[in-house]
């Protein structure tokens, strides 16, 4: 996880124009970074672009909206991190998701 969120830490910061040094794996995007809504899109679509996966972040906000995580399940770095890793994994794991990728979000008929 340390090189992804080392990755994810400078994303960040080049994005929202925040310290490199004030984002700790433990940083609350929104509580602790002071990180808005605008912002994060903009960190999201550069983490996705970066790592080649794409953030279900529709997904994550209903979720949280609807109390079935807490925000800190998707907007803690170390958590959020982990899920990327996760994804990364998952899209190496699914050489379909790649043609999905590839083609704009839709899984390709074998």
């Amino acid at each position: 996880m340390s090189s992804t969120f080392d990755k994810v830490a400078d994303i960040i910061a080049e994005t929202s124009e925040i310290d490199r040094d004030t984002i700790t794996p433990d940083s609350h995007t929104i509580d602790d970074l002071g990180i808005d809504s605008l912002d994060f899109l903009d960190i999201v679509f550069a983490i996705d672009k970066a790592f080649g996966i794409k953030i279900p972040l529709e997904q994550w906000t209903q979720e949280v909206n609807e109390g079935k995580v807490p925000t800190e399940e998707y907007f803690v770095l170390k958590n959020l991190c982990a899920k990327i890793d996760e994804l990364v994994a998952a899209k190496k794991a699914d050489p379909a998701h790649n043609m999905a990728v590839l083609r704009g979000g839709q899984k390709c008929s074998p």
